[in-house]
């Protein structure tokens, strides 16, 4: 980039600065014009040079010469004196002090074309400068993501060469990084990545702060974005920031990929080690999570299986969560399968039912015996709701055989059999009580303060109306679960 104060500090040109509103601005091109409107031949960018040919007898003209070349966003005016004006006018000299524009005065010794040779040389420099700068620094993010597996000497050697902070946010976070980490607004950064994160790998920022330019990119190639990068550079971003972090992205993203195949080979292995368990073949299974790189503990001599479910995105974020603890959980299906051991399964449940899924938990087992636990794992999560999100195999047990009832068919067929009774409140009182006191006659009599031969009768027309004993296991059973339903919905 080269700027009017570039210019002006090349001391061969002997460039006197007549007034300088802004120093810093961009200079892109040099144009020579005596037209008292040049605008329409002008892009931008220039420093106009001009002796003011046709301007002899302007008086108030300077302040509308001066407000066109500014909204034709002309970076300086170049007035040569010496030949139509032996100085600057101090109408022109005005028009520039109150409109903010940059005026330079050319000597007379000073040839509009070496200004331009000078320009052109000094662009040249500079885009030559641009260049080595990209290579360099493409070359050292380059050297960064060869030299370590993990993207976290990547982002700080962003942070480093663009002289300012970065971090990465996901599942693979790198803490904030970088000389300026003190000038970035850590709330912007992460309403910007929840902006973003719907729209997957289609989105990114760019956001103006008091410190300078916040840019939010996603990194990934394929499928969802692994994470988000933040980087926070002084200033507007230039085409060396630009080039930089495109650079960094595109690093980041083939590590990530290099990462995400890495880490599904490996739950590929996982899958079949878990294959190989429920079939209960233990050292075929030790063989292959030896081949996955996992350590030889990971799986103990008892463990205990919980299955989740939930969305994708849901069951993809339980996995990276229980990966980077060291967990070893598999997806099967649509499924997320944990196998730990009984005093880790209740913090990886937790951590699952944060992320919204629903969880089976199932016995604690044998590793020779994981079937069983997988089993009754699936079991437990089929009763799973957002209402109890987490269902234990043993508390299912404990409640009893009507916990794994469909309770909406548990209620019809309670309705169904005992409607047979004819909603008679005696019958319906006499079976519950000879069902709870094991069919002792005697006892159902004491409980109902009637005569045990008012028992007797009493049960023998629910006999009839169920057309069954109740001494049948059979009947018993089934009166026995459509009272527990009734009672259920009693209350």
């Amino acid at each position: 980039m080269v700027t009017v104060g570039d210019l002006v500090a090349v001391a061969s040109l002997n460039l006197v600065p007549a007034h300088l509103a802004d120093a810093s601005a961009v200079l892109r091109w040099a144009a020579t014009s005596e037209l008292p409107d040049p605008t329409p031949f002008l892009e931008g960018g220039e420093v106009l040079l001009t002796t003011g040919l046709q301007t002899a007898e302007w008086d108030q003209e300077w302040s509308r010469y001066v407000d066109r070349l500014i909204a034709a966003r002309v970076a300086a005016i170049g007035f040569g004196t010496g030949l139509t004006h032996e100085a600057l006018p101090a109408g022109l000299v005005a028009a520039c002090r109150d409109q903010g524009m940059n005026l330079v005065e050319v000597p007379r010794a000073t040839t509009f074309v070496a200004i331009s040779h000078t320009v052109a040389s000094l662009l040249e420099s500079a885009a030559d400068a641009q260049a080595r700068a990209q290579l360099d620094a493409q070359r050292r993010l380059t050297q960064a993501a060869l030299l370590h597996d993990t993207p976290t000497h990547l982002v700080a050697t962003l942070a480093e060469v663009l002289d300012g902070a970065a971090t990465l946010l996901g599942p693979d976070a790198v803490p904030l990084t970088g000389p300026r980490c003190d000038k970035v607004d850590v709330a912007v950064v992460h309403a910007e990545v929840e902006r973003l994160r719907p729209s997957g790998r289609r989105a990114a920022a760019t956001v103006q702060t008091r410190a300078g330019t916040l840019v939010v990119q996603p990194i990934g190639i394929s499928g969802r974005p692994s994470s988000h990068l933040a980087v926070q550079v002084p200033g507007r971003l230039g085409d060396t920031e630009r080039t930089t972090v495109a650079a960094a992205v595109a690093l980041l993203g083939l590590t990530a990929e290099t990462r995400r195949e890495r880490r599904d080979q490996v739950r590929r292995l996982r899958v079949r080690a878990l294959e190989l368990l429920v079939q209960g073949d233990v050292r075929s299974a030790a063989i292959v999570l030896d081949a996955a790189g996992d350590p030889p503990g990971l799986v103990p001599p008892r463990v205990v299986v919980a299955r989740a479910s939930g969305g994708a995105d849901a069951v993809e974020e339980g996995l990276s969560v229980l990966d980077r603890a060291g967990d070893f959980a598999a997806p099967v299906e649509d499924e997320l399968w944990l196998l730990a051991p009984p005093a880790r399964i209740d913090s990886a449940v937790a951590a699952l039912t944060g992320l919204g899924l629903l969880v089976g938990v199932g016995d604690t087992v044998a590793v020779t015996d994981v079937r069983r636990s997988v089993a009754n794992a699936g079991h437990a999560l089929a009763t799973a709701s957002p209402a109890a999100p987490v269902v234990r195999w043993s508390t299912v047990v404990d409640e009893g055989a009507l916990t794994v009832l469909d309770p909406e068919r548990a209620t019809a067929f309670a309705r169904s059999f005992l409607s047979r009774l004819g909603e008679d409140p005696d019958l319906l009182e006499t079976l519950s009580s000879f069902l709870r006191h094991n069919g002792s006659r005697l006892k159902v009599a004491q409980e109902l303060a009637v005569h045990r031969n008012t028992v007797g009768n009493r049960i023998d027309q629910i006999e009839r109306a169920l057309g069954a004993s109740l001494d049948a296991p059979q009947t018993r059973v089934s009166a026995w679960i459509a009272v527990q339903v009734a009672t259920e919905w009693a209350r």
